[in-house]
């Protein structure tokens, strides 16, 4: 989630109060917008003949295409019914929670949508296809069932003639944005086929005409313009440069090649190969494939790119020197060190051969 969609949220009841208010005034704008019911059908008349003058598909045609299929028709009547009104209340609801800049963008969408589509619904008061006779069209709720709206000449809870525009499809189109701009995966495209689907449920079940949702569609485009999304953080996925994972490989790897695996003469706990540093079971064979016993010093080879020390000659006459003479600097007790090994020197003093040593001694 980005700095900006972590923003302020507006007061919870403060905001409550808001929608309430907005759903409220969508129940009673729809009963104050009631006009004259002859220009309703009036206007009915000519969105018709606009759509078959430009050729739209004929709406009575589609639905023709599901009357056969009962539970087809039935599905779409409750999607028209029950979806619109949820489905917005749960965006609000989400966006509040977990995208409050996008919150306020969708609930500026939604009120100025709905403001205006008010408006124009007061204007130009249109009767559905369901109402108008010459269309063909049939009202499936009333034919299938369930029914989202009773009798129009005894209804007092909706108003029926106010089919321009389409605010069943602008209300999707607003979901399905916003729930794009909120996505982070390329899946969110998707929720795009939400106001594809209430356009085709409002034209099956006689509710609209194609230019319903057109008139909608292009309104909303106009708000959009003038409000338009606000800027949000993007995903907290870290970007990867290309190379980046062979880079660090490669400089690991020099690192761990310029580190020796264990300090010269220090005793290899037990099990542990002296060279590799890879645990090895006691009395396994080390780096060098000789069979140790734990707790066993083991003398690595000489450091790459270090010359070993060579000591001095010796003349035919000097005794074969011990390794009692060499020494290891500094090392405690005197243990033998390997020669042309890092820190080992010989003696100044002549070397004298060893005391025999007798059994018994």
């Amino acid at each position: 989630m980005g700095a900006d969609d972590r923003g302020t949220r507006p007061h919870p009841l403060r905001e409550l109060l808001l929608v309430a208010a907005l759903f409220l005034a969508y129940k009673l704008g729809r009963l104050v917008a009631v006009g004259d019911l002859s220009s309703a059908y009036a206007n009915a008349a000519h969105v018709w003949g606009l759509e078959r003058a430009v050729r739209l598909p004929d709406e009575a045609t589609l639905q023709g295409i599901l009357l056969s299929h009962d539970h087809l028709v039935r599905a779409a009547n409750r999607f028209y019914a029950s979806v619109h009104f949820p489905a917005t209340a749960a965006l609000l609801l989400f966006t509040y929670l977990f995208r409050p800049a996008l919150y306020r963008w969708a609930r500026t969408l939604l009120a100025a949508l709905t403001a205006v589509g008010f408006a124009i619904q007061a204007l130009v008061p249109m009767a559905p296809p369901r109402l108008l006779s010459a269309t063909g069209v049939l009202d499936t709720g009333k034919l299938v069932g369930p029914r989202a709206y009773g009798d129009p000449a005894t209804d007092t809870l909706s108003n029926q003639y106010a089919a321009m525009p389409s605010l069943h499809v602008g209300w999707a189109a607003v979901v399905a944005i916003v729930l794009v701009a909120a996505g982070r995966s390329r899946w969110r495209w998707l929720w795009l086929l939400h106001p594809v689907l209430t356009l085709a449920v409002v034209v099956v079940t006689g509710n609209h005409y194609w230019l319903d949702a057109v008139a909608a569609l292009a309104l909303l485009g106009t708000i959009l313009l003038l409000a338009p999304r606000p800027r949000t953080a993007p995903a907290t996925r870290a970007a990867t440069v290309p190379g980046t994972r062979t880079a660090i490989a490669l400089a690991t790897r020099a690192r761990a090649a310029m580190t020796p695996a264990i300090r010269w003469g220090r005793a290899a706990a037990p099990g542990t190969a002296a060279v590799s540093g890879r645990a090895t079971a006691p009395g396994r064979a080390a780096a060098s494939g000789r069979a140790t016993a734990p707790g066993t010093a083991f003398a690595p080879a000489p450091m790459p790119r270090t010359a070993p020390v060579v000591p001095p000659a010796l003349t035919a006459a000097d005794p074969a020197p011990s390794l009692a003479a060499v020494t290891r600097t500094g090392s405690p007790g005197g243990h033998p060190a390997i020669p042309g090994g890092p820190g080992w020197r010989t003696a100044s003093r002549p070397l004298e051969p060893e005391p025999a040593v007798t059994e018994g001694a």
